[in-house]
Order: C-alpha cells, then sequence, then structure tokens
C-alpha cells in the first residue's frame, strides 16, 4: 500500500551561533489514508520543526534542509514543488492547526472572515458561499450560534472556541491530512477532552489522515492507531499503538510510560526520567538518549544505533535489542 505522506531522512538544520544546528535529523516515517499517527516527545525535541518542515514553513535563512531530504505527499516530493503549487497543497491538501490559538488567529480579523480567506484562497466560490460554509464549518465544529460568532473576534472567544475556529480553518477544503500540533496544550482538561473527541469524530467523517503531535502519551493512547517517538531530533521507536504501550523497546519511551500517572496506583511516585533534553547544538554522540539511560552500554556513547526491528510493525534504534538477538 502507498502511504498518504512518505518522510525520508529529513534533516532540518538552522544557521546560528553557534554553527549549523541540526534540529531534526534524519527522520523518516509514513503515514496512511485515515490513520492516526501520534508524534511524542518532550519539548525540543524536533516534533514541531518536523511538522512546519512537512509544509515547508521553516524561515530560509535561517532554516535550510538536507540535500537528501524527501517529504512525499501521495508520490509528490514537497521539495521540489514549485511555489504555486505548494500553495495549492497547503490548506487545501494538508492543513495544520498550531498549539496556541490566539497567537495563530488574526486579532484584528473577525474570525469569519479568517475562515472565508481560507476557502475563497483554494476553490472557485463567491463570497457569498464561502460565507455561508464557513458558518457550516463552525455548526460542523461545535460552536453555538454560528451566524452570530461568525462575526466575533478572536478576544471575544475563550480558548476552546478559538481552537474550534482554527479546526475550522483547517477543515474548510477537507484535507486529506490534518497536522494538529498540540492542539489541546494549552486548554483545561474538559475542554481538552472535547477538542479530542471532535478531531476523532471528524477524522472519521472525512476519512482523513491525522499526525498529532503531542508530549503526552495518555493523549496518543485515546486517539492514535501508530506511535512514532522521537528524541534528539531523532526517531527512536517507532509502532503500533497497543505495541509500544505494551512492550516499549527503548529505555526512552519506557521512561515516558513511567512517568504516566495511573489511577490505578494511588500515592505512588513517578519515575521521572534524569536530565533534560540537550540542545541541538550540543546533541552528545552516539545515542543521543545515553547520557540519561540507565541501560546504556558502552557501545552507546560512541556508535549511532541503527534501527533494529521487533517484528514487522515495531522497531527501535537501540543497541539493547542487538544484544537481545546474540
Amino acid at each position: 500500500m502507498t502511504a498518504l505522506l512518505s518522510v525520508r531522512q529529513l534533516v532540518t538544520s538552522f544557521r546560528t551561533d553557534r554553527g549549523l544546528v541540526r534540529a531534526v535529523d534524519g527522520v523518516s516515517f509514513d503515514i496512511q489514508r485515515g490513520e492516526t499517527l501520534g508524534l511524542v516527545g518532550e519539548s525540543g525535541c524536533g516534533k514541531s520543526v518536523t511538522a512546519l518542515s512537512i509544509l515547508r514553513l521553516v524561515p530560509d535563512p535561517p532554516g535550510e534542509f538536507g540535500a537528501d531530504s524527501q517529504v512525499l505527499f501521495e508520490d509528490r516530493d514537497i521539495f521540489t514543488l514549485a511555489k504555486k503549487e505548494l500553495r495549492k497543497v497547503r490548506g487545501a491538501e494538508i492543513a495544520m492547526v498550531f498549539q496556541e490559538p490566539t497567537t495563530s488567529l488574526n486579532p484584528v480579523l473577525t474570525v469569519g472572515s479568517q475562515i472565508r480567506e481560507t476557502i475563497l484562497a483554494h476553490e472557485a466560490v463567491t463570497k457569498k458561499q464561502a460565507h455561508e460554509r464557513a458558518v457550516e464549518l463552525l455548526t460542523l465544529v461545535g460552536i453555538a450560534d454560528p451566524s452570530r460568532r461568525i462575526n466575533d473576534y478572536a478576544h471575544q472567544m475563550s480558548g476552546g472556541m478559538q481552537q474550534r475556529v482554527m479546526i475550522a480553518m483547517a477543515l474548510a477544503c477537507q484535507p486529506k491530512l490534518l497536522i494538529a500540533d498540540e492542539p489541546t496544550t494549552a486548554l483545561d482538561v474538559t475542554v481538552q477532552a472535547q477538542i479530542l473527541e471532535l478531531l476523532a469524530e471528524l477524522k472519521d467523517r472525512f476519512n482523513m489522515a491525522v499526525m498529532f503531535i503531542t508530549h503526552d502519551l495518555a493523549v496518543v493512547a485515546q486517539i492514535a492507531d501508530r506511535v512514532a517517538v522521537m528524541y534528539g531530533g531523532r526517531i527512536v521507536e517507532q509502532g503500533l499503538t497497543a505495541q509500544i504501550f505494551a512492550d516499549p523497546k527503548h529505555p526512552y519511551t519506557q521512561g515516558l510510560l513511567q512517568a504516566v500517572p495511573r489511577v490505578d496506583e494511588v500515592g505512588a511516585t513517578l519515575a521521572g526520567i534524569p536530565g533534560a533534553v540537550p540542545h541541538a547544538s550540543d546533541w552528545p554522540t552516539g545515542c543521543r538518549f545515553h547520557p540519561r539511560c540507565a541501560q546504556r552500554l558502552d557501545r552507546c556513547s560512541a556508535d549511532v544505533p541503527p534501527t533494529f526491528h521487533a517484528d514487522e510493525h515495531h522497531q527501535a534504534a537501540c543497541w539493547l535489542l542487538d544484544e537481545a538477538r546474540v
């Protein structure tokens, strides 16, 4: 089966005062039609830069892509598309919901005008038709009295409503792939659950693929079909969600799961991962997780681990899997 999106050896670097910094370093993964991939990792591991790179939204300069980087969307390489063709893909075929709706929405334009602008940019419709479609979209994402709220500005809405508007804008042209970059981080738990439920419902309705970026494994367990775990600008483990949660292979994934609170262990102490994600200008040699890893081997500090397959759908970049085969 041909994947809807295939990312191959993605390298995204930034020129800084410290030299050329690789924020994303050799990332590869696929997203199938209609599935949800959860991209998981701590802040600073390269998740958001990966998402921006897929749509070529990384500013140049200071950003630049590796010569061998490929982002294939329906067999079209995003990195070779002309600007005019790329604009047709952005918003219409691949849409993105950003982390902070407050900063993503234009404060001096009504939410309706922003949704209409998206529709008019990609579809041959009249302004009246675009307005009617915008009202329909606000209805679809659960905003009450949409005919009135369409004339509101972002500051007149709650954080949850603003995020619903962002989702409405993203769905304006019924994209084949929706990239959601931590869309529930700034919301309280109740609203967070509502947004997750809405995304799941809309994914099924439109048969969209979703790339859901988060640091919250509990969210991933709820919505993702597969999981890719990212650390230090690299994918360290990939697999079906059930596999990742039942039998994590990489020590970093194991640490993330051990740090998730459980309702059946009241009063238990959470096992955090010592240390922090290093800056991209100071990645360690070998396995980039080795300074924080309690299971590290001598070779981990010197040699970059290749990807080992635990089975057909489950793989991890860890020397422990090589040791287990001996």
